[in-house]
């Protein structure tokens, strides 16, 4: 059989064997054609241009919102109001933990569902309608966030705020469902909460979570499945035993990056929320707020000082998004689905 001119072998390289080692090391030098040097070349120069437009988002947030950095000092994290365009002070200090309360809520909701969708597909499913699950979940991930923010305003709020009053009256004593007494716990107190928009924004980040998850399932080790099964295991004990710990990888990949899309959602997060700058513990009671959806809100109608704040909680919610999408990626490159999937 001839071998292809890109796998030839140059030549063989012998390195001294180490102490008490018998065998000997063989070192293959691989010679690359023009073919293979310029698909290396065109790689390096596409992945370096991610790192340049992330470079340069990351500058012009930094260049507009320098001003209002300035101007604001360490004020910006720990100031809970925001009147840039009156003179005020102006911080974020009141918008992270919303920001991160509709990130959390769509993530409790999202991934064990997921996490099932996909086990579903790849393992349970049959033949004839897998394909036909998975298109549906990737058209899912495609559909607008215009479109969920319309669906969820106008048909699923008024049915949550039921099971906000349920939450409030049975689990109140938890603080996260705890509501303020002076308002008592009729329906009109829980409409546009934290937990009305998390539940909107997990819709959106279902798609996106089980289709990273489907991907790594489907790799799980053939050899492990075929030897379990052979054992005399059930198919919910290959599951448990090989697919979910070689897809754990998949798992906190694709939660975090479904985090990364509940921390940015705009849209569908404004058309929800109240706009409220008092931070609570309670995610069923009215009133919450994020970043993406201040900038939004207050972009079309904000001064050149107020610009420059929203450029720079807009920097801030990029520094956040880097930060748990660099922690998770090392997460997933030490996990067993991770290292497998290296080049």
């Amino acid at each position: 059989m001839k071998v292809p001119k890109s796998l030839q072998v140059d030549e063989i390289k012998e390195s001294p064997s180490p102490p008490n080692d018998s065998e000997v090391r063989i070192n293959p030098v691989v010679r690359r054609n023009r073919v293979d040097q310029v698909y290396r070349s065109i790689a390096a120069v596409s992945g370096s241009f991610v790192f340049l437009v992330m470079a340069l988002i990351g500058g012009f947030l930094l260049f507009r919102g320098i001003d209002a950095l300035r101007l604001s000092g360490w004020g910006f994290i720990t100031e809970s109001q925001w009147a840039p365009d009156m003179g005020g002070a102006f911080g974020i200090a009141s918008l992270l933990p919303y920001t991160f309360s509709i990130a959390f809520v769509a993530l409790f909701i999202a991934v064990p569902v997921s996490i099932a969708t996909a086990l579903f597909i790849t393992e349970y499913a049959p033949r004839r309608i897998r394909r036909f699950l998975t298109a549906t979940i990737d058209l899912l991930a495609a559909v607008p966030s215009l479109i969920y923010g319309l669906w969820g305003l106008f048909y699923l709020q008024p049915r949550i705020i039921t099971l906000s009053k349920w939450l409030a009256d049975n689990l109140g004593f938890v603080p996260f469902f705890k509501v303020n007494d002076d308002f008592g716990t009729s329906l009109g107190v829980f409409p546009s909460s934290t937990f009305v928009a998390g539940v909107i924004v997990s819709l959106m980040v279902i798609p996106i979570c089980t289709s990273v998850m489907r991907e790594v399932f489907g790799q799980a080790p053939p050899g492990e499945r075929e030897g379990a099964m052979a054992l005399g295991g059930t198919r919910w004990g290959v599951v448990r035993d090989v697919v979910l710990p070689f897809g754990q990888g998949g798992i906190i990949g694709g939660s975090m990056l479904g985090l990364g899309r509940a921390l940015g959602e705009t849209i569908a997060v404004t058309l929800i929320i109240s706009p409220s700058f008092d931070a609570k513990w309670s995610i069923v009671e009215q009133g919450s707020n994020s970043i993406a959806a201040l900038i939004a809100l207050k972009f079309s109608e904000s001064t050149e000082t107020g610009i420059s704040a929203l450029m720079a909680a807009g920097l801030a919610l990029f520094i956040i998004t880097l930060l748990v999408n660099t922690a998770a990626s090392s997460v997933v490159n030490r996990s067993r689905s991770g290292s497998a999937t290296e080049i």
